[in-house]
C-alpha cells in the first residue's frame, strides 16, 4: 500500500491512520498535502464529534520522509506547518494517541492536537537541530505552551529524545497507558468527548487557545443553543442529557492561528 492518510468515521469518533510503516510512518509531501483538505471533509460531516489522530502499527510518526521532499527545507517545513495549522484550528476535540516514535514532524503532528495519550513505551524528539533547520516561530510557540520554554529549549536544542514519563511530567502527554491499554483508553475517552457538549467544547476550544473575540457570540449560542437547558434539565431529571447543538459545517479547520 502506499504512503496516505487512512480515515474511517463510527460512533461519532473519526480516526485518522498515519500509513507509511516501511519508513516509521514519515510523512510524505503528499501526505503534509493530503492533511488539510481531509480535515476540512471530516469537520463538515455532521457525523463527526471527535477526531484521533494514530499511526499505523507501532509507531505514531517518525518525522517528514526526507527523501519525498525535493524542494528546499523552507518549502518542505511549509507543508508540515500548514498541516500543523489545519489540525491545530480543527474545530471539534482532537486527540493524538502515540506509540513507539513521535519525532520532528509526528510531535508537530500530535502537539497541534487537543490531547496526546500515549503508550507507556513512547518516545518523543523534535528534531531541527541535528538538520540545521530554523523550527517555526508558530509550531515552536505551540511547544512552549505545552511544555513551558525551558523544556522546549532542551527539546529544540538537542534533538534528543525523551520517554513517555518525561513526557507527561513536562506536560507534552496527557496520560501515559500501560502495554495493552492505550486502544482501549483512548476509545474510552473518545465516547466519553462524543457524549459531551459540543457548545462546551466548542467554545472552550477557542477560549483556551487564545481567541477571545467572540463572548458575544458564545453567549447566544448558549442562550439560544438549546444545550444549556438540556444539561440542566437532565441534571435535575438524574438521566443522561441529550445534546443537539452541533458546530458549524463551516469550522476555521485550515485558517492558521
Amino acid at each position: 500500500m502506499e504512503p496516505q492518510l487512512l480515515h474511517s468515521v463510527a460512533d461519532g469518533v473519526a480516526t485518522v491512520v498515519i500509513h507509511h510503516p516501511a519508513k516509521r510512518n514519515a510523512m510524505t509531501a503528499d501526505m503534509w498535502l493530503a492533511l488539510p483538505p481531509l480535515l476540512d471533509t471530516l469537520a463538515a460531516d455532521p457525523a463527526v464529534r471527535v477526531l484521533v489522530l494514530t499511526g499505523e502499527g507501532g509507531t505514531f510518526c517518525a518525522g517528514a520522509d526526507i527523501s519525498s521532499l525535493r524542494g528546499s527545507s523552507g518549502e518542505a517545513q511549509g507543508l508540515a506547518v500548514r498541516a500543523e495549522e489545519a489540525l491545530a484550528a480543527f474545530a471539534k476535540p482532537t486527540l493524538a494517541a502515540v506509540r513507539g516514535y513521535c519525532v520532528g514532524g509526528g510531535c508537530q503532528l500530535a502537539a497541534a492536537c487537543d490531547l496526546r495519550f500515549a503508550d507507556e513505551e513512547a518516545s518523543f524528539g523534535i528534531t531541527p537541530a541535528k538538520l540545521g533547520i530554523v523550527y517555526a516561530a508558530s509550531s515552536t510557540r505551540r511547544l512552549v505552551s505545552l511544555v513551558g520554554p525551558a523544556t522546549a529549549k532542551y527539546l529544540l536544542f538537542s534533538g534528543e529524545l525523551i520517554d513517555a514519563e518525561r513526557a507527561l511530567r513536562t506536560g507534552l502527554v496527557d496520560e501515559v497507558l500501560p502495554g495493552g491499554e492505550l486502544d482501549k483508553r483512548v476509545a474510552e475517552f473518545s465516547r466519553i468527548l462524543v457524549s459531551r457538549s459540543q457548545l462546551t467544547q466548542a467554545s472552550a476550544k477557542e477560549f483556551a487557545d487564545g481567541r477571545t473575540d467572540r463572548d458575544d457570540y458564545w453567549a447566544l449560542q448558549a442562550r439560544d443553543g438549546g444545550d444549556t437547558a438540556e444539561g440542566v434539565a437532565a441534571f435535575l431529571e438524574r438521566r443522561r442529557p441529550d445534546f443537539t447543538w452541533t458546530t458549524p459545517a463551516a469550522g476555521p479547520t485550515s485558517t492558521p492561528r
